[in-house]
C-alpha cells in the first residue's frame, strides 16, 4: 500500500500534520508512506522515520505530477487543499485511487474574521485531519505531534555562551507578519521579567530587531537569530526550559516537545485551530496545564485576518501593545 500526504507549507502546518503521518506508519505498517511538499521545508521531515520517500514540489508542476504517476499511489491524504494540491490530487486519481481532504472550514472562518460570529469547533486542526483519514480507519493516538532533528544539525552547550549552561528560556521573536510578533519594546519587558538566561530564537530575517533586544543586558540575552539553521534551532528549543513564542512554527516544534510555552496571540486567534497541541488539548474544556494562550480578549477587531498582514488595519496594533504580561510570572516560577 502506498499513501501520499500533501502538505506544501509552512514550518507549523507541517509540523501539525505529523500525527498523521505516525498514526498511519503504525497502524498500517506495510503501508509506504510518502509526502508532498516544498524544498524549504525539507529539513522538517528528512529524519523522520515513519515516512518511505519526501517528494520536494519545484517550479515545474506537471514534472511533479509525472513523476508521482510513475509510483501509483493507493490513497491521497490532501492537508494543504488548495488548487494547486488538488490538481495533484485529481491527476493522480484513478480507479484504484483514493483521495481524501480534510475540510479548512473557510465558510466559519470568514464569519469569524468578517462579523466576529465565531462557529469554530473547539478542537485543534491535527484533530481535522484525522477526520480525513475516518475511511482508512486511522484514529488518533493522542501523543502529540513529532519532530525529530538529524544529528548533523543537533547543538551542544559549546554553540551557546557559557552564561547559558544551566539552563535559558527561548523567547520565539520571529514571525511570518508582523501582525504576529510582539514588538520589540515588549520583548524587552518580558526579558526583564525572565528570571534565567534568554536565547533569542528567530531566522536572519529578525537579526536586527533581536541585536536590538539583546541588547538590553548581553550576558543574559543571547542572540541566536540567523546563526542556526530550522534544526538547529528546533534542538536549541527542546533544551530551553520555556519558551515564549509568538504565533509561529517554532511554537509548534516547542509543543512536539512537550515544552511549557507561553503562546503570544497578535491579529490572529487560537480558535482558529493552529494553537500548540500536545495530543490532547483543545481550549475551552481540556487547556493544557503547561500552556498559557496570551491575548487581549477586549478588542471587537480580533481577529482581524486568518494569517495576517504587514501592519495593523486600524493602526493601534493594540492586540500586541496591550498584552498583559502578569500571568507568565507565574508560569516563570512554576516550571522555571
Amino acid at each position: 500500500m502506498k499513501i501520499l500526504i500533501i502538505r506544501f507549507s509552512s514550518i507549523g502546518d507541517i509540523v501539525l500534520t505529523t500525527p498523521i503521518i505516525r498514526c498511519l506508519k503504525q497502524q498500517r505498517p506495510e503501508a509506504e508512506i510518502h509526502y508532498l511538499t516544498k524544498k524549504a521545508f525539507e529539513p522538517i521531515l528528512m529524519a523522520n522515520p515513519y515516512l518511505h520517500h519526501i517528494h520536494l514540489l519545484n517550479d515545474n508542476l506537471d514534472a511533479t505530477i509525472e513523476n508521482l504517476k510513475k509510483i501509483g499511489f493507493d490513497y491521497i491524504i490532501d492537508l494543504h487543499k488548495n488548487l494547486r494540491s488538488a490538481r495533484v490530487k485529481n491527476a493522480l486519481r484513478s480507479k484504484r485511487t483514493k483521495a481524501y481532504a480534510f475540510s479548512k472550514l473557510n465558510v466559519q472562518k470568514w464569519l469569524y474574521v468578517n462579523l466576529k460570529i465565531n462557529l469554530m469547533p473547539d478542537k485543534s486542526i491535527v484533530e481535522r485531519y484525522f477526520e480525513a483519514l475516518k475511511p482508512l480507519g486511522i484514529h488518533n493516538d493522542g501523543q502529540g505531534l513529532d519532530y525529530f532533528i538529524p544529528n548533523q544539525d543537533t547543538t551542544d552547550h559549546k554553540d551557546i555562551p557559557m552564561s547559558h549552561w544551566a539552563g535559558y528560556v527561548g523567547f520565539v521573536i520571529g514571525g511570518s507578519f508582523a501582525t504576529k510578533k510582539l514588538p520589540v519594546a515588549r520583548w524587552k519587558e518580558l526579558c526583564a521579567l525572565s528570571p534565567i538566561p534568554i536565547i533569542l530564537l528567530g531566522g536572519a530575517e529578525d537579526r536586527e530587531e533581536a541585536q536590538e533586544i539583546a541588547a538590553l543586558d548581553p550576558i543574559k540575552i543571547y542572540n541566536s537569530c540567523g546563526k542556526f539553521n530550522l534544526n538547529e534551532s528546533a534542538h536549541l528549543v527542546q533544551h530551553a526550559k520555556l519558551i515564549v513564542s509568538n504565533d509561529t512554527g517554532l511554537m509548534h516544534i516547542a509543543a512536539a516537545y512537550k515544552k511549557p510555552i507561553v503562546a503570544l496571540w497578535g491579529n490572529t486567534t487560537p480558535e482558529m485551530g493552529m494553537f500548540p497541541y500536545y495530543g490532547y488539548n483543545n481550549l475551552k474544556t481540556n487547556l493544557a496545564p503547561n500552556l498559557l494562550l496570551l491575548e487581549n480578549k477586549n478588542l471587537n477587531c480580533r481577529p482581524c485576518s486568518k494569517i495576517g498582514f504587514n501592519k495593523c488595519p486600524k493602526n493601534h496594533f493594540k492586540c500586541m501593545n496591550l498584552l498583559q504580561f502578569s500571568e507568565i510570572s507565574i508560569l516563570f516560577k512554576k516550571f522555571i
